[in-house]
């Protein structure tokens, strides 16, 4: 899709907040130092499914979901999925 492919072309341009490092690490029991780095190999997985609903970016990958504001690139949250 056009726009999953204009995510992923642009991952050098994806980054967070330092809040937005906080929130994310804290909502998905995150034990890395580098927030992006993790959200940008999650959105390169194969399995990650990606859509455009409005201004953000979801992508669904594994068991997570992860906010991306589709014109700033800014990650803005992530959590788990409901299951």
């Amino acid at each position: 899709m056009k726009e999953e492919n204009e995510l992923r072309k642009n991952l050098n341009k994806l980054h967070t907040t330092k809040l937005g490092i906080e929130r994310i690490k804290r909502n998905l029991s995150l034990e890395t130092e580098d927030v992006v780095d993790w959200c940008k190999m999650k959105i390169n997985s194969a399995n990650a499914v990606i859509t455009r609903n409005g201004k953000n970016w979801y992508v669904h990958v594994d068991d997570d979901i992860l906010t991306v504001n589709a014109y700033s690139y800014t990650i803005i949250t992530a959590h788990k999925a409901d299951n």
